[in-house]
């Protein structure tokens, strides 16, 4: 009894793991069945039948799962070892399927990744029991060099990557060595040319120093001083100091200063990184005596300090490296041309130029100079325009007068009446079919008449009134339309509030105005009026609220009774399904009929026999509309008829 409940259990556990669509085993359920299968052979035993008979299952999905429980057993036990080597070659055929009488089954996708994982899982088998097993070696040797199958050689690949590994840190090993060497040797060298570098910068630092302090300032009393209380005071009066701490370039350091730029560069690009560099190189060396790189590691660290330090103070005196932007505009050279300046049609004074020689700008001060000049230059001129304008009162008349037109071809021969010569147009070849005279003109007349001005009528914009009916979110209606709202209907005219300031629509009004008025003795009879028109128009209101109140209750039984039917075709339909398939095989899936919920027919979960039904795809469509009889008679009718009508072109009129 106890063995019979021990195999319900293995069983149950396996065929639910293999029960699934995904593309692994459950990770619980495989270690719920390991648990299982520990402490028991005959566990084990029932365990290997259950997975050879779901080995003969007609579904590669099953197999593979199953597959995968058979690898992770097969690692662990060697009594399923034993087990499953006596049925190697049924195993090896139902996995692999290199029999041709009995191919894997469908599905296609899965069955190929069944066949590839086998071999994998037989070659890592062959590689670590194929000593003890000799089924495994006969069948390795067989699908391999009779079959010609393909292995994957994970024991060769992974030795190969292993020794390529192994040859990269020898050349990296190597190469450091080298370095270490080289740097052995230099050692002394390199931190003499570093020690100098520095000391050349401090000096300059301390002509620097030294210019700057000459200069005397006067004493500051002591009641112009402030007390920054705020904190944001305090950093700028900070900030302020430290720039004032920075050293100008001016005429007197600019070779001190560009001397410092220079060492600042070689310390900064060349030392700072070779001293990095080999830190890292002593760091990574592995050496027999350790004392040299210790020593050289610990001198590297404080040379390192010191660069820092000392490019620390070129940077707080306002030593840094030129963008190579700035220095390239500094070498730019700038040209002043001829600017000529004249007046066509006037027997005025001759053009003016104004000539200068190329000059290069080497600051900002003496381009700021030529934009000077430049700018007065362009403002005499203009100034002499104005004044010349001045002094020609018919000619600031004529151009007052003168219409602003926009361009076009009218524009070439405006004012012109001169002939124009109708054959020669500038080029050397003219193609005329015919006698060509060259003296032909057109005469001015006739130019006048072609040359018409085309104008394009512009509307002269009128600003629309927006409607400004109330919105239910408290805003106003911005719809500009000429009179009618496609929302709020006749656009009348509106307080802020969106409240109309005249009652009664645009038609009303149009109505009324369009009635002759009737001259009333006294204003009762307006009053009436008014109420009358009010009364019928509440009336009107009512009728449209309970006939729209009439036609949502029409929809809402409409959609009652919908929904009933449709209920009752799922409640039957459900039924007809339960009662033709068998009981068995839905207890525990299909949910309470009772309860009518419709979440089960909604969902389409993937399971094993959806596997098996063929996807329909797009080219499965196209061919069964492009491969059937009539597509294909209506093919060929339209090819022949096409031959046919080239046959009758070209044949009969051959000449």
């Amino acid at each position: 009894m106890a063995e019979e409940r021990e195999k319900a259990v293995v069983v149950a556990l396996i065929e639910r793991a293999v029960d699934s669509t995904s593309a692994e085993v459950d990770p619980r359920l495989l270690k719920a069945i390991k648990f299982t299968v520990r402490y028991s052979d005959s566990e084990l035993r029932f365990a290997a039948q259950t997975l050879m008979s779901l080995m003969k299952r007609n579904h590669s999905q099953v197999r593979f799962l199953a597959l995968l429980i058979v690898d992770e057993l097969f690692m662990r036990s060697k009594l399923f070892r034993n087990i499953l080597v006596e049925n190697l070659d049924l195993f090896l055929s139902l996995s692999i399927g290199f029999r041709r009488s009995h191919p894997l089954p469908p599905p296609a996708s899965v069955a190929s990744l069944l066949r590839s994982k086998a071999i994998e899982f037989l070659e890592k088998w062959n590689d670590s029991f194929g000593i003890h097993y000799r089924q495994l070696r006969l069948g390795y040797d067989y699908l391999k060099n009779t079959l010609r199958l393909q292995f994957p050689n994970l024991q060769a690949n992974a030795a190969r990557i292993q020794q390529e590994r192994r040859e990269r840190e020898m050349r990296t090993r190597e190469i450091l060595l080298k370095k270490f060497e080289s740097l052995k040797t230099n050692f002394s060298s390199i931190k003499e040319e570093i020690k100098t570098n520095i000391d050349e910068i401090e000096e300059c630092l301390e002509i620097l120093r030294t210019k700057d302090d000459d200069e005397q300032f006067d004493p500051v009393d002591d009641e112009e001083t402030e007390v920054f209380c705020n904190s944001e005071l305090l950093q700028i009066r900070l900030d302020s100091l430290r720039e004032g701490k920075k050293v100008q370039e001016n005429s007197e350091n600019t070779v001190v200063m560009d001397a410092l730029r220079e060492f600042y560069k070689v310390l900064v690009t060349k030392h700072l990184a070779a001293v990095q560099e080999w830190i890292s190189v002593l760091i990574r060396v592995e050496v027999p005596d350790h004392s040299f790189r210790d020593s050289a590691l610990k001198n590297l660290i404080d040379i390192r300090n010191i660069i820092q330090s000392t490019k620390r103070k070129c940077e707080e005196s306002g030593c840094e490296l030129r963008k190579i932007a700035n220095a390239e505009e500094e070498e730019d050279i700038w040209e002043e041309g001829t600017v000529e300046t004249f007046d066509k049609g006037k027997s005025g004074p001759s053009c003016s130029k104004i000539t200068e020689a190329p000059t290069v700008s080497t600051s900002n001060n003496a381009r700021g100079a030529e934009c000077t000049n430049k700018l007065s230059t362009v403002t005499e001129k203009r100034n002499a325009q104005i004044s010349e304008s001045k002094s020609d009162p018919e000619r600031s008349k004529l151009l007052a007068e003168a219409p602003v037109l926009n361009w076009g071809s009218f524009l070439d021969r405006w004012g012109s009446n001169g002939d124009a010569l109708a054959n020669q147009r500038g080029l050397d070849v003219e193609g005329h079919w015919g006698r060509v005279d060259h003296d032909a003109v057109i005469p001015a007349e006739k130019i006048a008449e072609l040359n018409v001005r085309a104008s394009v009528y512009e509307e002269e914009p009128v600003e629309i009134q927006p409607c400004r009916a109330p919105l239910k979110n408290g805003r106003l209606c911005q719809r500009r339309d000429l009179r009618v709202c496609p929302f709020h209907g006749f656009i009348i005219p509106r307080d802020d509030e969106g409240k109309p300031i005249n009652e009664g629509s645009p038609a009303e009004e149009d109505a009324d105005q369009s009635q002759p008025k009737e001259s009333t003795p006294n204003a009762d009879s307006n009053v009436v009026h008014q109420l009358v028109k009010q009364a019928v128009k509440n009336v009107r209101e009512r009728d449209r609220g309970d006939a729209k109140e009439r036609e949502l209750d029409k929809r809402a039984l409409k959609k009652a009774k919908l929904a009933e039917v449709r209920e009752h075709n799922e409640a039957m339909l459900r039924d007809a399904a339960i009662a033709s398939t068998s009981r068995s095989y839905y207890i525990g899936e299909d949910t309470e009929i009772g309860n009518g919920s419709r979440s089960s027919s909604k969902s389409k979960k993937q399971t094993l026999a959806s596997m098996l039904k063929k996807k329909e795809t797009t080219k499965d469509r196209l061919a069964q509309r492009l491969l059937n009889t009539h597509a294909r008679d209506a093919t060929i009718r339209q090819l022949t008829t096409a031959e046919e009508a080239n046959y009758r072109e070209a044949f009969p009129n051959q000449w």
